[in-house]
């Protein structure tokens, strides 16, 4: 199966989104990082798209209140959103899923800034998601050593008949980054340009492209 690659937007660059677009499934619109652009960007695009605002305390710059980011993330569902990302610690996440998925999927993320917990602290943190009702489940860490690669790993094939997104950040993180969908992972992030990572470690459509390339021969 063809590794699924989600170019992740930070910018209004249209000539940059338009380079990568043949080469990847689909885009993250990070409205936190575009600002109010990202209105008239997204009816520019010609692959699915996932709307995120990330909060700053999960590495984002969203720094409004939690109902002006529903009420975001709403009109992102409204505009033709596939998918919308949701933090598990989202206030009120109980009424916002069902309004989210009147139109789009629900991607509920949870994002560890500092280490890599355990794995049952992570499978712990996947049941949640699913049981509040995500139709994909994402939980990235912070690796603080090469293991912490495979502990993301494992969490994946802790859950096979789930979508499951899970990988490190940081310069140690790469490797989960590049396996993630190679060991069943629902998908992985990447940059569209170098100098554009919306998050630590995170490498460019062109580089995962050479790479992925190189693995299926």
């Amino acid at each position: 199966m063809k590794p699924r690659i989600c170019a992740v937007i930070t910018s209004n660059n249209e000539p940059a989104i338009r380079a990568v677009e043949p080469w990847v499934e689909l885009f993250e619109v990070r409205i936190d990082l575009i600002g109010d652009d990202w209105l008239s960007l997204v009816s520019k695009l010609n692959r699915p798209w996932i709307a995120c605002a990330r909060s700053t305390s999960e590495g984002g710059k969203w720094d409004e209140s939690e109902a002006g980011k529903i009420e975001v993330l709403t009109r992102a569902s409204e505009l033709g959103a596939a998918m919308v990302d949701l933090e598990l610690a989202t206030a009120n996440l109980e009424q916002a899923i069902p309004i989210i998925k009147k139109r789009s999927r629900c991607l509920l993320s949870v994002h560890d800034l500092a280490r890599t917990p355990p794995l049952n602290q992570l499978k712990e943190i996947v049941r949640r998601q699913l049981k509040s009702g995500a139709d994909v489940g994402k939980v990235i860490t912070t690796a603080q050593t090469m293991a912490d690669n495979l502990t993301t790993l494992e969490l994946i094939r802790e859950f096979p008949k789930n979508n499951i997104i899970s990988f490190a950040m940081g310069p140690l993180g790469v490797t989960s980054r590049i396996f993630c969908p190679l060991v069943g992972g629902y998908l992985t992030y990447a940059a569209i340009e170098e100098g554009k990572e919306s998050a630590p470690g995170q490498i460019t459509v062109a580089q995962l492209r050479k790479i992925y390339g190189m693995v299926q021969g």
